[in-house]
């Protein structure tokens, strides 16, 4: 508990309180939002921190009980070693001391061990001063053991090994390396060009490389392009270690020595190099994970563009553009194949069904996916407006990553049998525009490639982490339990895919809810789901206004009598003159009065007052645009706006409406220091960005946002 606060920079008593909550079966948003007196307002991050560490220490010690029973069975566990192993804070620290325990395949030393060499080994760490080593190894010959040589040899070899196992040695090696070390890079064939060129013969101090770099140089070793080590001066180890092992003025200190040298460069210094890379990994994969989820948000929360009828496009060369129009509700209307884009440029009948399409339906956006072929066909969209937009028409880009995971689902096959599997995306793409996030949820998470080097860490620690990325922006915003899909459903607090489906078929079964109680007729779903569960669930124009909001049914009542208190009542609630009466009130005053908790009034009050809000209304619009830029129309100083696509460690990937986008390194975000880009940006930001230099043989634009106004932050 100690040990978790402290990690958490987190009061005792709250993280104690939270440990609870979570050992009930209750969910992270639920604790977040309806049990904010009992942890004392921690929020969703703090929380799933206190988790993940509760797990970690909870492994530690059951690792802990594994190692001292282990030990004990082999009759070796004495009273210091049990104190040590209590007493360790960390995995490695634990590993490190059952090492000279752990049952392990043939080694040298466990040969020399065989040949009944140990007391030769300890009599050279007796470091006696007088004798003949020789003439002591004499006495161990056989036929195992057939010279002196060999003899001295085993005992050396088990001197090494019982050094290599110190576990203080380890430590002490691995915090040096740490400290000291450097990674090094080469190229195992510099005439070989590649994307790794810059790592061909680098070098830098383990504490600076960056995570990105980390990955990045992982990447390339894993595709044969380059060699990777960690170099750490050896002489300062071997200094420590002969200062720990050895003594000067035995007849023995030289091949002490020797054994000690031999420890370092066959047994330590790989183990903590493998050890210290594995660190560097983990630290930079966290990070991966990091951005990937805080991007993979603000995706997911992107303000709808509501009550347009859309006209998607999946472009494409070869198999030509497939579009979709959607109505204002987001229902199919019509599906088919334009080939706009080389090799076939049918512009003029592509340009043909467009008009017809714009005006059948009165279609008043087209969204282009960003793809392959994408500029091509922003090209010929802004044409097309610039001849029959009629001031009317705009159109913008749409991330597609994860469409064509979507297209060939079971879940797009249920929802769109009769189309051909290419034409599906087309749709996903005009429904990302309406409403990103009940588009979004229908794909896996880590299809959604919004981060850097996502492919590079473990695919389940990934997808724990965008999955509780999921979970909390669909509980943050909540759900239409008459509209919402199963995969939307899914993701509700203590819902899961069988549940979800379960709510549909009840909802396809006997109409649309009413209220909220209904939710208890649903097949498996039990009082405590019931309660994870029904806050995060509205219903819009039910038999109960409060049903509308994220008050939570067991403070209907704290509710009712904050109303009755202020003369007012549900037919009241998202009035005018209900939130001005609000406005006016002492929270802490009326909680007193009421026996509340002030969090849970606060929360009761902001929903009373705006019953039906969506948290990404307040957020400013995709940008659309009429016109296309080439990257030869771009010069140094031309100011535009654009919008953030990717964030990453070294900076941020606008679109500034040229085919390629443009990157603001780090230190061009902003005119102050810069900790990490997503401190000032975020996935979907509208940007101002002032043009440092285009490429345009290399493809490569720089921006800079120096100088200018602040973005509109989603």
């Amino acid at each position: 508990m100690d040990r978790v606060a402290e990690a958490a920079a987190i009061a005792r008593d709250q993280v104690a309180n939270t440990i609870r909550l979570l050992d009930e079966g209750n969910t992270v948003p639920f604790i977040a939002r309806y049990r904010k007196e009992v942890t004392g307002e921690l929020d969703e991050v703090q929380i799933r921190r206190i988790e993940e560490l509760v797990c970690y220490h909870r492994g530690l010690e059951q690792r802990k009980s594994d190692v001292l029973r282990l030990i004990e069975e082999q009759g070796k566990l004495t009273e210091e070693i049990r104190t040590r192993i209590l007493g360790a804070s960390r995995l490695t620290e634990v590993e490190d001391l059952y090492r000279p325990f752990r049952q392990r395949r043939k080694t040298r030393a466990g040969m020399a061990r065989e040949k009944g060499l140990e007391p030769l080994a300890t009599y050279l760490l007796s470091f006696p001063r007088a004798g003949s080593p020789e003439s002591e190894a004499a006495s161990y010959l056989s036929e195992a053991v057939p010279t002196v040589a060999e003899a001295l040899q085993g005992a050396r070899d088990i001197v090494a090994e019982t050094v290599a196992d110190d576990p203080d040695v380890r430590g002490w090696v691995r915090d040096h390396a740490r400290r000291y070390g450097l990674l090094v890079t080469r190229a195992r064939d510099p005439e070989v060009d590649s994307v790794y060129r810059m790592y061909y013969d680098y070098r830098e101090p383990l504490r600076t490389v960056v995570p990105h770099r980390v990955l990045a140089v992982n990447r390339g070793e894993h595709e044969e392009f380059l060699r990777v080590s960690v170099e750490v001066e050896q002489d300062a180890v071997l200094s420590y270690l002969q200062r720990w092992f050895g003594r000067e003025g035995s007849v023995t200190s030289d091949l002490v020595r020797e054994a000690v040298v031999d420890a370092y460069r066959r047994l330590v210094a790989p183990a903590v190099e493998r050890d210290v890379r594995h660190e560097l990994t983990e630290r930079a994969g966290a990070q991966a994970v990091d951005v990937f989820s805080r991007n993979l948000r603000s995706l997911l929360l992107q303000p709808p563009v509501r009550q347009m009828v859309v006209l998607g496009v999946d472009p494409a060369y070869r198999t030509g553009c497939k579009w979709a129009v959607v109505d204002d509700t987001g229902k199919l209307q019509e599906v088919g194949v334009v080939y706009p884009t080389p090799p076939q440029n049918h512009t003029r009948e592509a340009e043909s069904v467009f008009k017809r399409l714009v005006d059948e339906y009165r279609v008043q956006v087209i969204a282009v996916g960003n793809g392959t072929a994408s500029r091509e066909t922003e090209q010929f969209v802004a044409d097309f407006i610039g001849v029959h937009g009629g001031g009317r028409l705009s159109y913008t880009i749409v991330s597609e990553a994860g469409a064509s995971v979507y297209s060939a689902s079971a879940l797009a096959a249920q929802e769109f049998p009769d189309l051909d599997v290419s034409l599906r995306s087309a749709v996903s793409i005009a429904r990302r525009l309406q409403d990103p996030l009940a588009e979004l949820v229908k794909i896996e998470p880590r299809a959604i490639g919004v981060g850097q080097y996502q492919h590079d860490v473990p695919p389940k620690r990934l997808e724990e982490s965008l999955t509780a990325v999921v979970e909390s922006t669909v509980n943050y915003v909540g759900v239409d339990l008459n509209t919402a899909s199963a995969p939307l459903l899914g993701y509700v607090a203590g819902v899961n895919e069988t549940l979800a489906k379960n709510i549909v078929r009840y909802r396809e079964k006997t109409g649309r809810f009413r209220n909220r109680q209904q939710l208890s007729e649903v097949s498996r779903l039990g009082p405590k789901t019931f309660e994870q569960c029904v806050g995060f669930m509205r219903i819009t124009g039910g038999e109960n206004p409060l049903d509308a909001t994220p008050i939570h049914p067991e403070s209907y009542a704290l509710a009712d009598r904050l109303l009755g208190l202020i003369g007012s009542g549900f037919s009241d609630v998202g009035q005018p003159a209900l939130r001005a009466k609000l406005a006016r009130l002492s929270i802490q005053a009326v909680a007193a009065e009421l026996g509340a908790g002030v969090p849970t009034l606060r929360d009761i009050v902001e929903s009373l007052a705006r019953p039906g809000r969506d948290p990404r209304d307040e957020l400013p619009l995709p940008l659309f645009r009429t016109n296309v830029l080439n990257i030869q129309d771009l010069e140094p100083g031309m100011e535009l706006r654009g919008t953030v696509r990717n964030v990453v460690d070294f900076g941020a990937f606008v679109d500034i409406g040229v085919k390629q986008d443009g990157l603001v390194h780090i230190s061009e975000l902003a005119d102050g220091y810069v900790r990490h880009p997503l401190d000032v940006l975020s996935v979907g930001d509208v940007v101002s960005v002032r043009v440092l230099s285009a490429d345009a043989k290399r493809g490569r634009i720089a921006l800079s946002m120096r100088g200018l106004p602040p973005q509109l932050t989603v």
